[in-house]
């Protein structure tokens, strides 16, 4: 097997999980086939080599497959040994439950922003997102704590070569309206959307050095009930940013 082809299989693995996700239900070979794109032979040799690695199995009498429960316990494993999450989650569990709003932490990765966990709010109506999720530099609030943190003339830099991708109405699209909300919020300590990647939404975010490395932290709810307590929120954000930065350490 080449590189590509490498490539090529691991993506269509990570593909087929995602789609047993979204079905939230056994799929036949076809299903699955259509489902990825791919011809049956292939999907067939994905399939076959992930059951007998203990990951899928089939019905005896639909010939339905399905995911099996390895892939749940491998990956608990590995987030209950996360050197990171293990120090860090349960301070923004602490933050969740002061703010009762939904928490997200993030990673810069190139020009978009990954989500390491997501830890949601207890109320009715809350923002929802999901682990893994990737987005924008210019329209997150993580993103812009990101790029808050680069000097003047980095940061404009950045500014100017990103595509500014309109994803709401209210997504900033202008780079020097872009470079004075950060500065507004370099002044501040923490930056804010307000409706700019998911409409009606408003998050405030802040970035931390823990473990040696740079991390985002951000409070995120609908707009209406988050302009209400901005100031209490971003007290409670930045408080939480402190308490990271103590930790201290090395992985």
């Amino acid at each position: 097997m080449n590189m590509n082809e490498g490539v090529k299989t691991a993506v269509r693995t990570v593909n087929l999980f995602e789609v047993f996700s979204r079905r939230k239900g056994p799929m036949t070979l076809t299903q699955i086939s259509e489902s990825l794109s791919a011809p049956i032979s292939s999907c067939h040799g994905l399939v076959r080599t992930l059951i007998g690695m203990g990951y899928l199995y089939t019905s005896e009498q639909t010939r339905a497959i399905y995911p099996t429960k390895r892939l749940l316990d491998i990956a608990q494993t590995i987030a209950t040994h996360d050197p990171v999450l293990e120090s860090v989650v349960p301070v923004l569990k602490d933050l969740r439950d002061s703010s009762n709003e939904t928490i997200l932490l993030g990673r810069r990765q190139g020009d978009v922003i990954l989500y390491l966990d997501v830890i949601e709010g207890a109320q009715t109506v809350r923002y929802s997102a999901g682990v893994g999720e990737m987005k924008p530099l210019h329209s997150s609030a993580i993103g812009k704590a990101f790029l808050g943190r680069l000097e003047p003339a980095e940061r404009a830099a950045q500014i100017a070569r990103l595509p500014l991708d309109l994803h709401t109405p209210n997504t900033i699209a202008e780079r020097e309206t872009l470079e004075a909300d950060l500065t507004q919020g370099v002044a501040k300590g923490y930056f804010v959307t307000r409706g700019e990647n998911v409409v009606d939404v408003m998050g405030l975010a802040t970035t931390v050095e823990v473990f040696g490395d740079v991390f985002g932290v951000a409070i995120a709810a609908p707009l209406a009930r988050m302009e209400a307590e901005e100031t209490t929120q971003a007290a409670r954000l930045l408080a939480v940013r402190d308490r990271l930065e103590a930790l201290g350490g090395s992985l």
